[in-house]
């Protein structure tokens, strides 16, 4: 929101510079981005009149202007093609400052002299696009009645400051120059002057002339318009043309002009018709229909979705509710009656359709941060007066007002202890009720207790909490001591299940894996890069209704397409070997309104470890990633788990296990399948698991306790078995844990064999194993029992048999 300095003087007196007003606006939560003084540095440039234009005698392009400016006559000579005698321009004398430090002096051109400079809108530091389309290029060319011989910055009001405020989005009242004045007059304590519309109408009354039906109440909650005849097209007064552009607005002709003036002064957008085109002179605010498509005034087709907002007549939609108008119904020069609208349109309806069409302006603006409900017929009846004041139309008298439902007062409870306590400061009674009714809240003395009615215009304020804000801002923040916290203060501790994440994370980037973060949304042709069919659980995404983009259009059900992402970022880039990994959430759906957030913990590795001169680079690969795994749940102290051979989508079959934690599947490991690599552009082998993290954060945990380094000598033996090539190694460890009991301390497999001294189908399992006791030297008859026992147990539950 820009705010000319001038402009907000008519409103309430200010009797401070404009610096210390934005300083003093900032302090009361109306932050000011940036102070600009218009025309700053710009010196002796007055107004003149072109008497006379002779033909350069040297020069074609060129012509030597006689221009009065009142005390002087001068001789200028310009290259302008757009000056003609009588016109009056802005003239720059020899010694005056333009905008960008340009200095004038006196000059020869061509061998004539010359004693000054004919101005454009630009050296004035104008910006192009804020004028008139015949004023962006040329001299600068003033209206007929401008004085000669002053100062050409007060004509043009370039004798002013703006205020840039940078407005939080709950402060929408503020997007209007009553508004900001209203917030000026509290503070300074000044009274407010309101302009209060008196239209002079005409005998002819609006009834049977215009009709308003609301067809969607909920999107529009009220709609006002009038009907002013005898149009006549032109431009607008130059005081409005200034304020227009010191707000960033340029003028156009004066009707929109004064729809625009009125947005700026009351903050209610507006829109004019041309009263003729509407079919039936019936106005309908209904939805979009299937298929329903607009021509907006900036000249583009925009095709409509049902839950958007139109302003339509019986023929179609002739306006996109709160957005922008039709090029249908424009007013042109043509134009000789006019239909006003001024309604209220809902905030989130105006926000979606502004943001779907792709269509921003001042006035999706305001509707998306709410206005005033109450001053819809206030501010047509504004625009009609100054319409009729700069004789640009008649008034039929009345108006159409469709207000389905009237807006109730809301009032509320305010306890003046409160106040002082939580803002720390004793604020007497008094001045919170001054306070509040200077910014027009209507305050009700109930002893300890203020009944307070909140103003149709500040939609912000609901509770007691909100009033108290404005009581703090307008007594001063900056007055309000700085004290230390009050009451018993909480050390801040993560949870056990935040505690266990971290583990986790370390043991991973311990390992060497890179943990990395990547966006919950994800795009739907993810599920087909992984090949999952179409009855697959983890296709039933939830779908986000106002996604950024189609890459953004689902919440992911699993981290794998993010992880190899990544990978392909990575490899795309030359970056063959890396493992990386990530613990986040996955969203499931559900019955209920919120989908479920499952924990997840995904990792997936490629190519191989670096090398050293003492270690071989060592493929990252299954057992790789196994190892890993096994390192982290170690970590946490949890047991039970099993890696067993498994099929799972995505991953590749006959190199792939689901982990298991005490018999329950929670998770997969193994490597990605050719098709989804390929799908991906990766190498030929790449490794990846995912872990639902929701039974190990309720099972790890556990303490580990000391154990005392043995005092006695263990024994190390080896067991050979022959087993079938499809049993799981898996399952010999679990029999030899099982049977071995206390004495048995270790178990690593050191050989696996398939040939000729082994029948076909079968291989040969060698394992070395440690025997230990606490309290005393292992005999040979313990240890001979020990391992007998677990021959015979591999033999009956597995079928092993032992190798001679």
């Amino acid at each position: 929101m820009l705010v000319s300095y001038n402009w907000l003087k008519e409103y309430v007196d200010i009797d401070i510079p404009p610096q210390e007003l934005a300083d003093r606006l900032t302090l009361a939560g109306v932050a000011v981005e940036k102070v600009e003084y218009l025309g700053e540095g710009i010196e002796k440039v007055y107004t003149g009149k072109i008497l006379k234009i002779d033909k350069h005698p040297n020069a074609d392009k060129l012509v030597v202007c006689s221009i009065t400016t009142g005390s002087e006559t001068l001789q200028i000579v310009t290259g302008a093609t757009n000056v003609r005698e009588g016109h009056i321009v802005p003239v720059s004398v020899v010694g005056a400052s333009l905008a960008g430090g340009l200095k004038i002096k006196k000059s020869k051109l061509r061998g004539v002299e010359s004693y000054g400079m004919l101005c454009s809108g630009q050296e004035l530091g104008m910006d192009a696009k804020f004028l008139p389309p015949e004023q962006q290029t040329g001299v600068m060319i003033l209206p007929e009645d401008t004085p000669i011989g002053v100062d050409a910055k007060e004509v043009l009001g370039l004798n002013d400051t703006i205020l840039e405020l940078d407005l939080t989005p709950n402060r929408g009242d503020c997007l209007s120059m009553i508004g900001v004045a209203r917030e000026v007059a509290a503070m300074l304590g000044y009274t407010l002057r309101v302009p209060q519309p008196v239209v002079q109408e005409l005998p002819d009354a609006i009834a049977g002339k215009a009709r308003v039906d609301i067809a969607a109440p909920s999107l529009c909650r009220r709609y006002a318009a009038r009907v002013l005849v005898n149009v006549k097209i032109g431009s607008s007064p130059g005081w409005m043309q200034q304020r227009l552009r010191a707000a960033g607005v340029r003028p156009i002709s004066n009707i929109v002009d004064v729809t625009n003036y009125v947005m700026l002064e009351l903050g209610q957008p507006m829109h004019a018709f041309d009263y003729d085109t509407l079919e039936n002179h019936h106005i309908i605010v209904r939805r979009a229909a299937a298929g329903e498509s607009i021509m907006t005034l900036d000249g583009s087709q925009r095709k409509l979705e049902q839950d958007m907002l139109v302003i339509a007549d019986t023929t179609g939609a002739i306006a996109v509710a709160g957005v922008m108008g039709g090029l249908r119904t424009e007013v042109t020069g043509n134009t000789v009656a006019v239909l006003l609208e001024s309604a209220q349109f809902n905030p989130i309806s105006v926000r979606r359709t502004s943001k779907e069409l792709g269509l921003r302006s001042e006035s999706s603006l305001r509707f998306e941060k709410g206005i005033d409900l109450d001053g819809c017929l206030r501010a047509a009846d504004r625009a009609c007066q100054l319409m009729q004041e700069m004789g640009a139309a008649d008034v039929l008298a009345g108006s159409v007002d469709n207000y389905p439902e009237v807006l109730l007062e809301k009032t509320v409870l305010l306890r003046t202890g409160r106040v002082s306590r939580i803002l720390g400061v004793e604020v007497p009674k008094e001045q919170i009720v001054a306070v509040l009714s200077s910014l027009d809240f209507n305050v009700r003395d109930n002893g300890d207790e203020l009944l307070v009615t909140v103003p149709s215009h500040r939609n912000d304020v609901s509770i007691e909490a909100d009033l108290i804000e404005e009581v703090a801002r307008m007594y001063g923040y900056n007055r309000i001591p700085a004290t230390l916290m009050q009451g018993d203060n909480t050390r801040g501790a993560k949870t056990p299940v935040q505690l266990i994440e971290t583990r986790l994370k370390d043991t991973l980037a311990a390992c060497g894996l890179t943990e990395v973060i990547t966006y919950s949304f994800v795009n739907p042709h993810v599920f087909d890069a992984l090949g999952l069919a179409e009855d697959n659980d983890l296709r039933r995404a939830v779908k986000v209704k106002n996604p950024l983009s189609e890459d953004q259009s689902v919440m992911r059900t699993t981290l794998l397409p993010n992880l190899l992402e990544v990978l392909q970022r990575n490899y795309n880039r030359r970056v063959q070997n890396g493992a990386v990994f990530e613990t986040g959430r996955c969203f499931l759906p559900t019955d209920r309104q919120l989908p479920d957030e499952i924990p997840v913990l995904g990792a997936a590795a490629m190519g191989n470890q670096a090398s050293a001169w003492n270690k071989p680079a060592v493929p990252m690969d299954f057992y790789y990633l196994k190892g890993v795994l096994e390192a982290m749940f170690d970590t946490i102290g949890l047991s039970g788990i099993a890696f067993v051979t498994s099929e799972a989508p995505g991953y590749h079959p006959g190199r792939t296990a689901v982990i298991q934690l005490d018999g329950r599947q929670i998770g997969v490991l193994g490597e990605v399948h050719p098709d989804v690599l390929e799908n991906y552009d990766l190498p030929e082998r790449v490794t990846a698991c995912e872990i639902n993290l929701t039974e190990v954060f309720m099972l790890a945990g556990k303490i580990k306790k000391y154990q005392a380094l043995p005092r006695y000598p263990g024994v190390d033996r080896d067991l050979a078995v022959v087993v079938k090539q499809s049993l799981a190694v898996e399952a010999l460890f679990h029999v030899i844990h099982n049977t071995g009991g206390k004495l048995l301390r270790s178990v690593k497999l050191f050989d696996v064999y398939r040939g000729g001294q082994v029948k076909e189908g079968y291989q040969s399992l060698a394992f070395a194993l440690n025997l230990q006791a606490e309290d005393h030297t292992l005999t040979d008859a313990e240890i001979n029992e020990t391992m007998e026992n677990i021959r015979g147990a591999l033999e009956k539950e597995l079928g092993a048999e032992l190798r001679g």
